[in-house]
């Protein structure tokens, strides 16, 4: 294993368990407000404090509890978006592609009118008809996120579907659910995997962006792209207040897009010579 991969695994996990052991990593409360202690440093700058190790925000609240509850919500939306519009989106192309005429025209469409509709036109639709929640932040990714899947997935199945082990079990009397669960299904699951490994990264990158907007998730509930938009006025005086959740989200996709990466040139065994 490569170091570059050996740290993309190292901070992944780190995430990952911060955010499910969150009460056990920290000790604060993300919604505890004092404002005797608002916009303390970090404790590694002049005046810091080790009992805030990242520093405290502009209502004095811990920065560092902030982001580990930040990384709960981060892969929340990230893994619940990828696994309905993956499951949504190879349901719809199984369909589509194997039995073609109507069914693969219908799917098409259906990709066309996806494609031309703008993602943040689609959010704020969504956000201002039933507000900002981490429901609607799902159903926004997944109704996004769905065609990138079943493109793929399509593209497999018509491919697939006159391969000669899918024409003999025709040919044997074997029913359409059983040559589509049983033959075609193992062999878009590879590229299924790498694809939604790809994906969680954009997705967590698209909340955070939508919570910059104050299009995600309610306040005071921590996210790190409220975080960032709650630093932009002490930018000059609180640096580390966009810093810290800036870092978050870019380590955390970068480290997921390697590992996606390099599961490609696991899985991909159309890359091996």
């Amino acid at each position: 294993m490569s170091l570059t991969l050996s740290l993309a695994v190292l901070v992944t996990t780190l995430v990952v368990v911060a955010g499910i052991a969150a009460p056990a990593v920290v000790s604060y409360d993300p919604l505890e407000q004092n404002i005797i202690d608002r916009l303390q440093p970090p404790m590694f700058m002049p005046g810091g404090s080790s009992a805030h190790i990242l520093g405290t925000d502009h209502l004095g609240r811990d920065v560092l509890a902030r982001l580990v509850y930040g990384a709960r919500i981060a892969l929340a939306v990230g893994g619940l978006a990828v696994a309905v519009s993956a499951l949504l989106g190879l349901v719809i192309a199984l369909v589509g592609g194997y039995y073609g005429g109507a069914a693969d025209a219908l799917l098409m469409r259906l990709l066309d009118i996806q494609l031309s509709m703008p993602f943040m036109l689609l959010a704020l639709a969504i956000v201002g008809i039933y507000g900002p929640s981490l429901g609607n932040i799902i159903i926004v990714l997944t109704i996004t996120g769905w065609v990138v899947y079943a493109r793929v997935v399509r593209a497999e199945v018509l491919s697939l579907r006159s391969r000669e082990f899918v024409v003999a079990c025709r040919s044997l009397g074997g029913s359409d659910v059983r040559i589509i669960v049983r033959h075609l299904l193992p062999n878009v699951v590879p590229s299924l995997v790498i694809l939604a490994a790809l994906e969680i990264g954009r997705m967590m990158l698209l909340e955070s962006a939508l919570s910059f907007l104050g299009l995600g998730i309610r306040p005071p509930n921590p996210s790190w792209g409220s975080m960032l938009a709650d630093g932009r006025a002490y930018v000059a005086s609180a640096w580390w207040l966009s810093t810290c959740p800036g870092l978050a989200v870019s380590f955390t996709v970068l480290s997921l897009n390697i590992i996606a990466d390099r599961l490609r040139d696991a899985l991909d065994s159309s890359l091996e010579v």
